[in-house]
């Protein structure tokens, strides 16, 4: 299988025309698909406070494109009850005629949670609330009348028309890595994207979701593996620069404390040669669609030379 390539692009790093002038950038230059954050507040502390929020932005990116995957990476599960969160993204699929990618993951971001007075409760909480809202989301997208019973979710003969474009309904890609969110995605995901992995991590999880497919039946190679994080296209040292000006800048606690070289060695930098020898060593690991953001990308410089220099080398 050939390797994919999409791209995520910030909403802080663009006002409403630059964003769509980006996807419309990003289509021409041959990414298979382009992403956007589900966040109220930007992941950076100097880029800029202009957020759109991302479910109402998606129906305008899919305007402007025409072949383009489109999706979030990743849709918080808290933010919005699944039973209209599966609406929403029935009504993308449909204005963006089949080319919704439906990206979910439990959340984690407790400063936003908190500040728009969102309930944070614990890290099993959040994913068993996901995957429950997985399961209802399906049956809204796949059923005349839908009925579902959960611990934290109910939905009583929901009539939902009309369905998604794509059958049964878009494809789901689940964000994250831990053992319980590999256990659920080894049930429910079409995509698992594996976030801020080293090669080895990446096998290593990849192995985990692989026992899960076992456990239960499923066939693993259904589930496309896809790796997500940061790519800096530059001479090695000035790569490690801007890689260390991007950590000390994040507006992410965690970011911001761990050790750098920890922080180098899930991110892919250096000249287009260090880059394609980094990415092979990621598809080595299983990857098999790269989904990368390119902070300080200087109006898209980076996503072109990664088009044409980088890209080219996998096909």
């Amino acid at each position: 299988m050939a390797v994919k390539f999409g791209v995520q692009i910030w909403q802080e790093d663009f006002d409403l025309n630059g964003i769509k002038g980006a996807f419309i950038e990003a289509e021409k230059m041959g990414f298979e698909s382009a992403w956007i954050y589900d966040h109220f507040y930007p992941m950076s502390k100097i880029t800029s406070d202009y957020m759109l929020e991302a479910w109402t932005l998606l129906p305008q990116l899919a305007l402007v494109t025409n072949n383009l995957r489109l999706g979030i990476l990743v849709t918080c599960n808290s933010y919005r009850h699944p039973s209209i969160l599966a609406k929403i993204a029935t009504t993308v699929d449909i204005i963006s005629n089949g080319r919704l990618e439906f990206g979910i993951g439990a959340g984690w971001f407790e400063e936003e949670y908190d500040a728009y007075g969102i309930p944070f409760p614990s890290p099993r909480i959040r994913l068993e609330q996901m995957e429950e809202g997985i399961e209802l989301m399906k049956r809204i997208w796949t059923r005349d009348k839908a009925k579902f019973k959960g611990k934290h979710y109910t939905i009583e003969d929901l009539i939902a028309n009309p369905k998604p474009i794509q059958k049964p309904y878009p494809p789901i890609m689940i964000g994250g890595k831990g053992d319980l969110l590999l256990k659920i995605a080894a049930k429910y995901a079409d995509n698992i994207n594996l976030v801020n992995c080293t090669p080895e991590e990446y096998s290593q999880r990849l192995s985990v979701l692989k026992d899960h497919c076992l456990k239960i039946g499923r066939d693993y190679d259904e589930i496309t593996k896809s790796w997500h994080g940061q790519i800096i296209i530059e001479e090695k040292e000035k790569a490690k620069e801007l890689a260390h000006r991007f950590k000390q800048e994040s507006s992410i606690k965690s970011v911001q404390e761990t050790d750098f070289e920890d922080f180098l060695g899930k991110m892919i930098l250096g000249t287009p040669k260090d880059c394609i020898e980094r990415i092979q060593s990621y598809i080595d690991a299983g990857v098999e669609y790269i989904i990368p953001h390119f902070p300080f990308s200087d109006g898209l410089k980076a996503h072109r030379i990664f088009i044409d220099e980088i890209t080219s080398a996998f096909q």
